[in-house]
């Protein structure tokens, strides 16, 4: 018997979160094991006069979760080239729903660096188009992820108990998932208006003692639009205004690569010291992608709270209520981000004990919650 969830969460991603009009050219991004999801997600998108164009991969070829076929037996022409029928589909379409839905989430552990590298440069122009148009509105993108067996290991779950867990942390599970998802964005409206318009931010507590400025930036309300599940404000940082240290609580995972304790160093914006407990030599490597890839793109606060633990899924894991991250690389335009790279590597820091967020010398956060 199907699982009237994903018909319901289907019903989320095209009316609310890809919101598909008439003759919209929707790309779906997928492996076959989300095949339940990709046919419900196709029959909603003709209910809604849409045009579905799914793109579905074997669990090894797909662009960018694991696409460890090439990586592993491609030369450098073919690690340089951008990917045809991806680069055309951000060009023109006007949206792209992408599930993550790999079977093996360590299939690039043991892969070359410099080929990530490599391939990170190349694959950089289809981030740049998802974000440019993202902002300009003529792009309207959300990832997700289906429950997968490898998914629900990494979580320490049965995947029953992790498909229960992704349901509920998109709240597919209620009578109304829309409804509480424009719930959120008014929440998040009231914390967006606490800190925007403002400038200096400082973060202290066990984990991070850091400053940065957001003048003249604008903060997302991120409430299912472009992640599901979601659940964060975030802005883009005014480049050169970082300054302090952080170590980050929960492994920093890019590409299925874990960077376990890592700690960075900001001096006028760029990471000027960085380390690790585990896989040091990746996060360095990393780092000297391109010059974008030393400064922060990202500034977020996470507030779902159906996710209270960390999972190994970046999708979920940024948005744990209580904590923070930040992204190293890429920002998003539309708040007033000018940093560019081929990489965008959310890491994430918990601030639950003993730790608070000021804004221009106010209160603003405190052990986990705003305080207004």
């Amino acid at each position: 018997m199907a699982d009237p969830r994903i018909e319901k969460f289907a019903g989320v991603l095209v009316e609310h979160s890809a919101r598909i009009r008439p003759g919209d050219r929707v790309l779906i991004e997928a492996t076959t094991a989300a095949e339940p999801l990709v046919r419900a997600l196709y029959i909603k998108i003709l209910e809604k006069g849409g045009q579905p164009h799914p793109l579905v991969s074997l669990p090894d070829m797909m662009y960018p979760d694991s696409e460890q076929l090439l990586l592993t037996y491609g030369n450098d022409s073919q690690l340089e080239l951008v990917p045809t029928f991806l680069k055309f589909a951000y060009d023109q379409f006007e949206s792209r729903i992408r599930i993550h839905s790999q079977t093996n989430t360590r299939a690039l552990t043991n892969v070359d660096p410099l080929r990530l590298q490599q391939r990170k440069k190349a694959t950089g122009i289809i981030t740049a188009t998802q974000m440019r148009r993202g902002a300009e509105g003529a792009f309207k993108w959300v990832t997700t992820l289906f429950p997968t067996e490898a998914y629900a290991q990494d979580a320490a779950m049965s995947l029953e108990e992790y498909a229960n867990f992704v349901f509920n942390a998109c709240h597919a599970n209620e009578a109304d998932p829309i409804a509480f998802w424009k719930k959120v964005e008014k929440n998040h409206r009231q914390a967006i208006n606490h800190i925007e318009g403002h400038n200096q931010v400082v973060l202290r507590g066990p984990n991070v003692d850091l400053t940065l400025s957001v003048k003249g930036r604008k903060f997302n309300n991120s409430y299912g639009i472009h992640n599901m599940p979601d659940g964060e404000i975030y802005t883009g940082p005014v480049e050169e205004s970082v300054n302090g240290w952080v170590r980050f609580t929960y492994p920093a995972i890019f590409n299925g690569v874990a960077v376990e304790g890592a700690e960075l160093t900001f001096s006028n914006g760029k990471v000027s010291q960085a380390r690790a407990a585990k896989n040091q030599d990746y996060l360095l490597r990393m780092l000297e992608t391109d010059p974008g890839a030393r400064y922060l793109g990202e500034f977020a606060i996470g507030t779902n709270f159906e996710i209270n633990k960390f999972t190994g899924q970046i999708l979920f894991d940024e948005k744990i209520g209580g904590s923070f991250h930040m992204a190293l690389g890429a920002g998003y335009p539309e708040t007033g981000s000018k940093n560019a790279s081929a990489i965008h590597w959310d890491m994430i820091c918990d601030l639950r004990t003993d730790s608070e967020i000021t804004v221009d010398g106010e209160l603003y956060y405190k052990n986990g919650k705003f305080a207004f």
